[in-house]
């Protein structure tokens, strides 16, 4: 039995959290036509698309900077799990206060993610609004170096309570180190003197019927602000083509994961990087 299927209690685990893990990320710039044109079946969940944390009234999807983050952790608060999150791009959010007043503003949504156990996905969502949904993650390492991952969620083979991984891949990708680069330090600190602000802010999301119990809802917005560091980055090129042999995937076949944006990438890996992520109502 999978570590994400078994009758385990979830454990519990409030902000903050300190962890360690091995991170691919990859950046891409979104257009302010293409968020117009925004690819609302990618980037959501199928159970948080048909909420209001999808909802454009009160989160609109603007564009500029959104990265894929594969990333594997090793120390947690509740043990060891993979993860892959699509931030894409900014979003202009709009919250009405209980005193009746509006508050607005410009702040990155991670809109989907998937993880492989339930622990993590509880916690994802109940602390931060995170939309976390279960999946399997197969990894190949192979003798150039290159690592290659597929993530088979939970969330799109039509049974509502997610118990299953589906057959056909949602997301793959190839990483590999740009060779002759010696690794360097690197921390998220830094962006803020490019005037670059990490800040998410998340709506509330929809109560779901995980089989594990792994799918609470939230009913308060939440804001948080990830802090990373790692003494030994590097670059690396990632290949976001979807090459499925399903019938049913052959129109996306070495097409990018991303609409618009091109299959390859360079991007940034981490061994034992520290991420600490806390959290705010706003």
């Amino acid at each position: 039995m999978s570590q994400q299927l078994n009758d385990d209690p979830i454990i519990i685990a409030p902000p903050p959290w300190i962890l360690k893990a091995d991170v691919f990320s990859a950046a891409f710039w979104i257009s302010a036509s293409q968020a117009e044109n925004f690819p609302f079946d990618i980037a959501y969940s199928p159970l948080e698309l048909s909420s209001q944390f999808a909802d454009l009234g009160i989160s609109r999807p603007v564009g500029g900077v959104g990265t894929i983050q594969i990333i594997r952790y090793k120390e947690t608060p509740v043990g060891p799990y993979d993860e892959l999150v699509i931030v894409p791009g900014k979003f202009e959010w709009i919250k009405q206060g209980s005193n009746g007043e509006y508050k607005r503003g410009y702040a990155y949504k991670a809109t989907r993610l998937y993880v492989s156990q339930k622990h993590t996905c509880f916690n994802g969502r109940a602390n931060w609004n995170i939309p976390k949904h279960l999946a399997r993650f197969d990894w190949e390492a192979m003798p150039d170096k290159s690592l290659t991952v597929r993530v088979y969620p939970h969330d799109t083979s039509g049974d509502k309570t997610e118990a299953m991984a589906s057959s056909t891949p949602f997301f793959q990708a190839t990483m590999k180190p740009v060779p002759l680069i010696p690794s360097f330090p690197f921390s998220s600190a830094w962006l803020s003197f490019l005037g670059i602000d990490l800040e998410c802010v998340h709506p509330p999301l929809p109560k779901g019927r995980g089989s594990q119990g792994e799918l609470p809802g939230t009913d308060s917005w939440c804001a948080f602000t990830p802090v990373f560091s790692g003494k030994a980055s590097s670059l690396m090129t990632i290949d976001t083509s979807q090459c499925y042999e399903d019938d049913k995937m052959v129109a996306r076949r070495n097409k990018s994961f991303w609409p618009g944006v091109g299959r390859w990438r360079v991007g940034l890996m981490a061994e034992n990087a520290t991420l600490v992520i806390n959290t705010r109502e706003i």
